[in-house]
């Protein structure tokens, strides 16, 4: 048998690939995630996580069993929901950045209003920039979207990846050039990262091509029409990173986060829970020194 709670926390240290972001997250102490996790690894048989003082990785045991933790925690949940005789209700406003709009993000929303089906849920697509914005005037009652910066660290972290240039395959930044960049609109955070990195640089740039959408920038950037930042994790198919040798400066990391309004309440948690528990179909959030 394998200890529902045992999972959930396996699952979490998987997503951020840090137990101490783990034990923050789940309101635990390290030495218990750490006891969670051997104990787990006891039940199957399997070492899960390999794990060194700088980084941890998931094994392809570890991986396997995320599928299975997944299914196995839902339906806990759904059996909790249905004999507590809980229903919730109402509505909800529910803001999520671009950068999902081609993840698996849809499965894990559909299963949340197939398991509360009363709950009015309202979402909406927006750069990360302007979820903020809405949250903070009261709009929105959960977001899921981009940190401001690597000071930012408001809400729960869902997980972490680097930022990398993309472009179009064959693709070539000419050195003695302006770079061609292709970015959202402002508040969009990846176009204050792109442009901040490339003035410390000392890089000139121009703006290639605006779009609010992120299938208009993915448009553009097959077309050839120039370079764009992006979540690593999260590349668009027919793109591929920016080759080392074009010498553009490093973007740095990024980290999603949940951030919750006072007006959500206890629908706001369950969808919260739903994203947590899911959050390794959103992307892979793997982030090196």
């Amino acid at each position: 048998m394998y200890d529902p709670v045992h999972l959930r926390t396996f699952l979490t240290v998987a997503q951020t690939l840090s137990f101490t972001q783990a034990a923050g997250r789940l309101g635990l102490r390290q030495s218990t995630v750490s006891q969670h996790v051997r104990r787990l690894e006891e039940a199957t048989g399997r070492q899960l996580l390999r794990r060194d003082t700088h980084s941890v990785e998931v094994t392809e045991d570890g991986e396997a069993l995320l599928g299975f933790a997944r299914t196995i925690l839902e339906a806990h949940e759904r059996a909790a929901a249905f004999f507590t005789g809980t229903r919730l209700r109402g509505r909800l406003r529910f803001g999520a950045s671009e950068d999902f709009v081609l993840t698996r993000l849809p499965e894990i929303l559909e299963g949340f209003r197939h398991q509360h089906p009363e709950v009015d849920l309202e979402l909406s697509v927006e750069l990360s920039g302007t979820l903020h914005e809405r949250l903070d005037a009261g709009r929105l009652d959960l977001v899921l979207a981009k940190r401001r910066s690597p000071q930012d660290d408001r809400g729960r972290l869902v997980w972490r990846d680097r930022m990398v240039w993309i472009g179009a395959e064959g693709l070539r930044v000419d050195p003695d050039r302006p770079v061609p960049l292709i970015v959202f609109p402002p508040p969009g955070i990846t176009r204050a990262r792109a442009l901040d990195v490339l003035e410390r640089a000392g890089r000139g740039w121009r703006i290639a091509c605006t779009s609010g959408s992120l299938s208009g920038l993915v448009a553009a950037a097959r077309a050839g029409l120039g370079v764009m930042a992006h979540t690593r994790g999260l590349i668009p198919p027919g793109l591929v990173r920016v080759p080392d040798r074009a010498g553009l400066p490093e973007l740095g990391g990024v980290e999603f986060a949940l951030l919750q309004g006072p007006g959500g309440g206890a629908a706001a948690e369950a969808l919260a829970a739903a994203i947590l528990s899911g959050a390794d179909r959103l992307g892979p959030g793997r982030l090196t020194a």
